[in-house]
């Protein structure tokens, strides 16, 4: 499993597609979970968590299904942590919910890029 995060309109997609060419890349906001589980690499995976828990959906054991199902994804997503605690109780829930689903998920990944303004770093190499 490989992750590519940083904050919102840094540069990670266009950063993924180029260190990654010829991948088909899916969206996480209209993924479904049987395509989670089955795709090379995903974009947007923060979405992805924001849409199943807007359906109801607990989405506190999904790093673990993921690492059995796809452990070699590549995923790229948004750090939400950042900035101001959001008065929403459902921003605040998702925001904890990527939190810890990716700090599960970086934890097996063998490598994690942070991109700021369109620059990787990696932080991670296993």
């Amino acid at each position: 499993m490989e992750m590519i995060i940083g904050g919102a309109f840094q540069g990670k997609s266009s950063y993924a597609k180029e260190h990654y060419p010829g991948i088909v890349w899916a969206s996480g906001d209209t993924l479904t979970e049987e395509e989670l589980f089955a795709s090379d690499a995903v974009l947007g995976f923060h979405e992805y968590i924001r849409k199943e828990m807007k359906a109801g959906k607990d989405v506190s054991s999904l790093a673990g299904k993921l690492i059995r199902e796809n452990p070699n994804i590549i995923l790229v997503t948004d750090e939400v942590g950042y900035g101001v605690v959001p008065v929403d109780a459902f921003d605040r829930a998702y925001r904890e919910a990527v939190g810890r689903v990716c700090t599960e998920l970086a934890a097996f990944s063998t490598r994690v890029t942070r991109v700021v303004c369109g620059i990787g770093t990696v932080i991670k190499d296993a």
